[in-house]
């Protein structure tokens, strides 16, 4: 069954960033369509899976590339936003980030080192902080 499956999606183009979108968009709308019970809801929840689906089994690979590549485009700024949160999340653990309030450059401070004088690499400005 396993091998069957693989021969059906050779030459397809498969999952790609705006078909994953798409599934999970018309699972939103699904959930979606639980509460507000729409006509229109359920439709587009059923309109976004056809058309994933389609995208997925396509052997037009150039179409599907274009769209997929004018998604990214779009939506370029949002994850680029979004990276930055994650990152600065993670850095949060580990570090205090204070901004300089002479020039607003960004600094990275390790956590624990109590009251210290934080140098800006930038503008060399000195001023106190706690980390």
């Amino acid at each position: 069954m396993k091998e069957k499956f693989y021969r059906f999606m050779q030459g397809r183009y498969g999952q790609d960033q705006f078909s994953k979108f798409l599934i999970y968009a018309a699972l939103g709308c699904i959930l979606l369509n639980f509460l507000v019970r729409s006509n229109l809801v359920y439709w587009l929840a059923w309109i976004l899976i056809i058309y994933g689906y389609f995208r997925i089994f396509s052997k037009n690979h150039a179409a599907r590339y274009a769209e997929n590549q004018k998604y990214l485009n779009a939506t370029a700024r949002v994850r680029y936003w979004l990276d930055q949160q994650k990152k600065l999340a993670q850095e949060r653990r580990i570090h205090h980030i204070y901004t300089c309030p002479k020039c607003k450059q960004k600094i990275r401070i390790p956590k624990g080192k109590g009251k210290i004088m934080v140098r800006c690499p930038k503008c060399g400005n000195e001023f106190q902080k706690r980390s």
